[in-house]
């Protein structure tokens, strides 16, 4: 068992080195140029050579995506917990929120950069609009979701509505939104860095732009490998603190 789980603990990281190796060869066996699909020993040579502009750039990005991930989850939370507390909520608004998901983000950031100009402001604002979502219907699912016979039998004993929402909707809601950070950090990253390619002064997605106009693809290359290990960080933090918080929702998988 303990051979199996510490295989399960390695096996992306003997993946990830597998493909970069996959990577590595393909390229320099068949020649590609650079300026085309750049080799790891080309991007980390890049790592190396623009450390101090990508930490820079990467540093900028990450605290943009926070703010706007941390409005996400006030405002997602907010809206979760009303939609999923009512069921008129829920069939006036979710089908609502359905639609404004629905609407391309990236043709959302120009009007942003008429509203509030060129610098951060689009940033967060992207971020936030593109990650709240996941984290409103979660929420309201674990809400909405609440057995009626649980509820009845709750409400035999003397609870109130507030109580069975409180006590038992938001715990049993719990995974559901921790399920939803993770992908919303993710989605929060995308966002930024779109913003920062239309309309943003700093940041990696404005390194990547201007990397890219300059056929610098190495550093572009860069620029991409530094926006996914912020977000699988992220990850792997929301992950570790959902297994510290919800082991009751995981009974079943701790016994491996």
């Amino acid at each position: 068992m303990n051979a199996s789980r510490h295989f399960e603990r390695w096996a992306p990281v003997l993946l990830a080195i597998a493909l970069v190796l996959l990577w590595q060869v393909g390229v320099t066996a068949f020649q590609v140029p650079d300026f085309i699909f750049p080799s790891p020993l080309q991007i980390a040579q890049q790592f190396n050579e623009f450390k101090g502009p990508l930490l820079a750039a990467a540093w900028a990005t990450f605290w943009v995506t926070m703010v706007g991930f941390g409005l996400a989850i006030a405002v997602g939370v907010m809206l979760g917990f009303l939609i999923g507390s009512s069921r008129v909520a829920y069939a006036a608004v979710y089908p609502l929120m359905v639609g404004f998901n629905a609407v391309p983000k990236a043709a959302i950031v120009p009007i942003l950069v008429v509203w509030f100009g060129i610098g951060i402001g689009p940033g967060i604002l992207t971020a936030f609009l593109i990650s709240f979502f996941p984290i409103m219907v979660n929420i309201a699912t674990g809400l909405a979701t609440l057995e009626p016979e649980l509820e009845d039998v709750l409400r035999v004993l003397g609870a109130r509505r507030w109580d069975v929402l409180v006590k038992v909707g938001l715990p049993r809601a719990m995974p559901y939104f921790y399920g939803s950070l993770k992908i919303a950090i993710t989605l929060a990253f995308v966002g930024t860095v779109l913003a920062e390619m239309t309309a943003g002064d700093s940041g990696i997605g404005n390194l990547i732009q201007t990397a890219g106009s300059q056929q610098r693809m190495p550093l572009a290359f860069a620029g991409l490998v530094a926006i996914s290990v912020m977000a699988m960080a992220m990850y792997e933090l929301f992950s570790w603190i959902e297994r510290h918080t919800t082991g009751w929702a995981h009974r079943g998988s701790q016994g491996h």
